[in-house]
């Protein structure tokens, strides 16, 4: 743990002014009693930055989302699980605003002042008929210390919540950041499969806020993969309410490299949780590649070997198979030297100069049976780095991930499709 920053509890309402609240609305499956509908707001004015999904099927928040960030400034934000409300046309559309038009009305704000994430199954309706009179409860029971509510009605696949909370000394100011995340599966760069809300009651310019979250986002969110799927949801929505009362955070400054840093470490401590929690995989494994021509030329080598379906399912086997490794270095479009290329396999070598190296299989073994473990791969030929988080693939993957009918069917039961 870093000298700058201490871990605190909390969650998104760790950071001062802000307020929480979760119900139950039966979203999925109308029997069930998980919190499945979630808000948080700032009792002021925000700041508010995002980074969404680069799919070009987008969810109609997401659409709504980037539209409100683009035109104000958000501040409150109203989540489900359970249904993505994605590729429901015009009437998910409607639906999506209705409930940010009804949660605006009841916190006092601008409906394009509401942010919406929505994260499930694609292609169904909302089931508007159990969201809509949950709405107003919603809001009347917000308050401090639900922050942990948030992390669990975000959950989907997920097997555990996932929340994170911070302070940091800034002058003679102790500001604090909070954050949730929920993501298991369908797991990929640029972004991954994933909802993260980050709060902080430090105070930043849009400039400096859009600038700080795009940087910590491609330090984390946009270095993790399990399956190499990308959905139609992802999003990441931060909002500064500058309730701390300190001085505004300058890019550039003492404040400013703080304040990243903590930011940094937030976002990609909420990346590795994704990873580990990866629907049914049994191992986390860091991919470094170094010596690359250049950055971009590490990042290919790195992404085209932590999504290689072989790769994974070798990991899964306890399998040290550098062959699976360099193959897929070799289809990576980077340039590279057969002969220059290294690979360590938890600190040891696996392959020297291209070729096998001298370690015993049973030491490499051993480090592939670890839960987690390290992959080294150098290129030799100039200093390019890069760094991606990534899973072994199972064969309870494959099972898990089979078949959606149970959500179908169910929604056959509320009208929502023909099907």
């Amino acid at each position: 743990m870093s000298s700058v920053y201490r871990k605190i509890k909390g969650g998104v309402t760790a950071p001062l002014g802000f307020l929480s609240n979760a119900v139950s609305a039966g979203i999925k499956n109308p029997d069930a009693e998980r919190l499945d509908l979630t808000l948080i707001t700032s009792k002021s004015t925000c700041v508010a930055a995002g980074t969404f999904t680069t799919n070009r099927v987008k969810a109609a928040p997401v659409k709504i989302s980037q539209t409100h960030l683009r035109d104000g400034d958000v501040q409150a934000i109203l989540a489900n699980s359970g249904n993505a409300n994605a590729c429901t046309g015009l009437n998910g559309i409607r639906d999506a605003k209705l409930t940010a038009k009804t949660v605006g009305k009841s916190l006092g704000i601008k409906q394009s002042q509401v942010a919406l994430c929505s994260t499930g199954v694609i292609g169904l309706p909302l089931p508007m008929t159990r969201i809509e009179p949950k709405l107003h409860p919603l809001t009347e029971g917000l308050s401090r210390g639900q922050g942990l509510d948030v992390a669990k009605a975000i959950m989907t696949s997920d097997t555990c919540h996932k929340e994170i909370a911070v302070t940091v000394k800034l002058g003679d100011q102790q500001i604090k950041i909070g954050a949730c995340c929920k993501g298991a599966g369908m797991i990929n760069p640029h972004m991954a499969t994933m909802l993260c809300f980050v709060t902080t009651d430090a105070k930043l310019s849009k400039a400096a806020l859009n600038n700080f979250l795009s940087e910590a986002v491609e330090q984390s969110f946009n270095r993790i993969t399990i399956d190499g799927d990308m959905s139609t949801n992802d999003s990441v929505i931060m909002l500064a309410n500058g309730a701390a009362d300190g001085a505004s955070i300058k890019r550039g400054t003492k404040d400013a490299k703080k304040f990243t840093e903590a930011l940094n470490y937030v976002l990609l401590e909420m990346a590795k949780s994704l990873v580990r929690d990866g629907e049914r995989v049994t191992k986390f494994v860091t991919i470094h590649v170094k010596g690359a021509k250049s950055y971009n030329d590490a990042k290919k080598v790195a992404e085209a070997v932590a999504n290689s379906s072989l790769v994974k399912c070798s990991w899964n086997g306890n399998d040290p198979n550098w062959g699976r490794i360099i193959h897929a270095i070799g289809y990576s479009k980077a340039p590279i030297k057969e002969e220059l290329i290294d690979i360590y396999i938890g600190g040891l070598p696996a392959c020297l100069g291209g070729l096998e190296a001298d370690t015993h299989m049973h030491k490499l073994r051993e480090k592939v049976a670890k839960p987690e473990f390290n992959i080294t791969i150098d290129l030799n030929q100039s200093q390019g780095e890069y760094t991606v988080y990534s899973s072994d693939l199972s064969p309870e993957y494959v099972d898990f991930n089979r078949s959606e009918y149970a959500y179908w069917k169910q929604a056959r039961k509320d009208g929502l499709t023909k099907q």
